[in-house]
Order: structure tokens, then sequence, then C-alpha cells
């Protein structure tokens, strides 16, 4: 069991010394993506794993800093053996220390006021060895690396099970309403799913549809709306705002509360489903979380897409995540390339897609809206262990809070 005493001055088992005697920094080698194999080795890049390779030019477990542009000072960690590019600078000793320790401390450490560039920022390490850092005894090094990895770990798997819930709900639609195999013969479905469907398949305009299935516009499945907020007439609310830049993986952006709003925004409705319009900058589909009291807005690069009725939230966003309905949008991006790239609405709205019955719609928002509840459950969950971890972190690596042996 773990136990915590603070002893803001009581770490004079503590050393200090520079950074180059804790660790050993060397820059990254080159790996162009024609030059990677197929294998299992992480390539670490600028912001983390970037592929895979069959070949490792670093130990694991190992620490990546990021050494140039907007990635200067981002700080990543592989378990595993490794490829480090030379985007970044990677340890190649850690003198004895914890590794995992090692990857905490230099994420405390505002690499940026190292910046050695000009135009370009980047990163040298001659100019960051000097540096004066303290550091505990290898043990108690352990100790905190150990408490500050359990948050990560749960992340890590939460992320996972979020991944495989994912999978499960788009194989299940993919077999259900894109390759129809309740009518091919190719799945078995229980029965009765499988009465919900007509014996044969016909030609349509989209290609072979079960029969008596309708072939209509995307508007006659979903909502569009407009409705706006200007949030600076509302200087003392709080807002989760969906907006530039790119968010982290998953279902529910990071928060950017406080941050600067400077336009007029869209309502982020409850009930809805985010669709980018820009290309490729934002991730295409969003499903925005109704946890919390904060209020939703959106940056008008979205649409705010609401089902019509007898079509479900998790049918829709089904739809946007399916494969051919995403080949279909990339086609329809119109402008030349970088931050004028959009689907324009009209085009999106004119996306012909299959109506499938209402009763099967329901039955599948019966199988998949769990999962999606589950995945909104485990993000909420993530946040919380991560906003801890990233309280204790600093704490922990200063010494404010020591942990005993227990």
């Amino acid at each position: 069991m773990w136990g915590s005493d603070t002893f803001p001055s009581m770490n004079d088992d503590w050393r200090d010394v520079a950074l180059g005697e804790f660790v050993a920094l060397q820059r990254g080698h080159d790996l162009p993506e024609a030059r990677r194999r197929v294998g299992d080795v992480p390539v670490l890049g600028s912001f983390g794993i970037t592929g895979l390779h069959d070949q490792a030019r670093a130990q694991g477990p190992g620490v990546t800093i990021g050494r140039s542009g907007a990635s200067l000072g981002a700080v990543s960690y592989s378990s595993m053996d490794y490829w480090p590019l030379n985007t970044v600078l990677y340890v190649k000793d850690f003198h004895g220390n914890d590794p995992r320790f090692a990857y905490f401390l230099l994420r405390t450490i505002d690499f940026r006021r190292f910046n050695s560039g000009s135009a370009q920022p980047s990163l040298n390490r001659n100019h960051i060895h000097p540096m004066r850092i303290r550091i505990p005894p290898v043990a108690e090094q352990r100790r905190i690396s150990t408490l500050l990895g359990a948050f990560d770990d749960k992340i890590e798997v939460n992320r996972r099970i979020s991944e495989t819930l994912d999978e499960i709900a788009r194989t299940l639609f993919t077999s259900w309403f894109v390759d129809f195999d309740p009518v091919r013969g190719t799945t078995a479905v229980p029965g009765d799913i499988r009465r919900l469907y007509p014996d044969r398949l016909v030609d349509s305009k989209i290609g072979p549809v079960p029969g008596g299935w309708e072939v209509e516009h995307l508007s006659t499945e979903l909502t569009v709306s407009r409705e706006m907020l200007d949030p600076r007439g509302n200087p003392d609310e709080l807002f989760d705002h969906f907006s530039l830049p790119a968010y982290d993986a998953g279902r529910i952006p990071t928060s950017e509360r406080g941050a600067a709003i400077k336009s007029t925004k869209l309502r982020v409705l409850d009930g809805c489903v985010l669709l980018s319009k820009l290309n490729p900058r934002i991730p295409r589909v969003w499903w925005p979380s109704a946890a919390g009291e904060s209020r939703k807005i959106a940056s008008t690069e979205f649409v705010v897409a609401l089902p019509c009725d007898g079509i479900t939230r998790s049918f829709l966003f089904s739809l946007f995540t399916s494969a051919p309905f995403r080949k279909t949008l990339t086609s329809l991006v119109r402008g030349t390339s970088g931050s004028h790239q959009r689907v324009g609405v009209t085009d999106l709205l004119g996306i012909e897609v299959v109506v499938p019955p209402r009763e099967l719609v329901e039955r599948f928002d019966a199988i998949v809206a769990p999962m999606f509840d589950q995945q909104e459950a485990l993000t909420a969950e993530s946040k919380t262990l991560a906003d801890l971890r990233d309280t204790l972190l600093p704490k922990l690596i200063s010494g404010e809070i020591r942990l005993n042996r227990a």
C-alpha cells in the first residue's frame, strides 16, 4: 500500500546533478518511410509513435524529446526496443537511473527556453546537458515512477478497450448495412435479425442493396443545425470548444476551457454528431459527450448533424465512420490544398445512402449504444486520471511530496 508524507525541505538524500550526468542524450537516426519494412518495432518521432519497422536502433525502455519545431520539448516513452527518428533526442544512457522516472522528470522541464534555432526552433543536447536538476535515490525514483506509471497504464488500458469497442461497432455496421451479410448468408445472424432483411439484393445507384430498401439523399437521415452562440457575451461562462487544432485521439476532444474565443460559434446540441468539413486538419467525426454541466460550442468548420426520425445517433456516427462514406466524403473535397480544402454542406446532404428499416436501426442501436456509452465513461475516467497524474507529477518530481517505503 502506498503512503505519502509532505517534506518540502527534507530531501537531503536527493542529489544536485547536471542533466548530462542523469541521462546522456543523442540525436535520433534518419528513417524515410520508403525504407521502412513491415515489423513490430515502434518508430518514435516528434510526438511519439509514427509507424513501425522491423529493426530497432535503441533498446527499451526508452525516452525521446522532440527537438525542433512545434514538437520541441515533447517527451515520449517506449517500453520496448524502438527506432528514434532524427526529429528527436533520445536517451542513450540512463546512467543507472530509472528510465520511467527519467521520462516523468523530463516532462516537467520547459525545454523551449533552450531553443538554439532561429526561424525554426531547435534543441541542442550540448545546451541542455549542463542544466542542473535534483534527483532522488534510485529506490525512490522507482517508487515515484511506479505510482505515476500506474495512471498511464490504466489510461492505456482504457484506450485499448475503447479501440476494441470501436472495432466491434464498425464491424457490425459494415456487416449489416454495407456488405448486407444477412442477405448474402455469409455471416450467421439470429433469426429475428434475418427476418428484417429481404431474400435478395437488387441493383441501385450506389450498388447492390436489399430489395425494397430505399436509396435516398443523406438529408433524409439527418438535419444540420446552424444555431449560433456568441460566447464573447458570456465572459464568465465555461465552454467545451470543438475547434482547431486537431484533438487527442478519442471521441471527446480535449477541453479548451479558458481559451480566448474570438468569434460567434455553433451550438453543439445534445444528441448530435459533429462532422468536420475541413480536410484533413481536423479528425472527421466526433461524438460530443453529454457529461458535465459545461456548454459546448464548435467552430463553423464542423457540421452539427442531428439524426432524423427513424435514425439513431449511434447509426449516424457509424455511417460517418464507415469506409464507403469516408471515401465518398473525400471525393467531395473542394478547394486548394491545406486550409482551403472543404466539403460543402450541400454536397454532404446530397450524398446518396441506403435507408434501412426503422426496426433494424433500433436493433443495431440496442447493441452498439451501450458500447458508445462505455467509451464515453472510459474517456471521462481517463481524463480524471490524467488530471490527477499531472497534479501529482511536479510535486513528486520536486520532492514536495515524498513516498514512504510501505
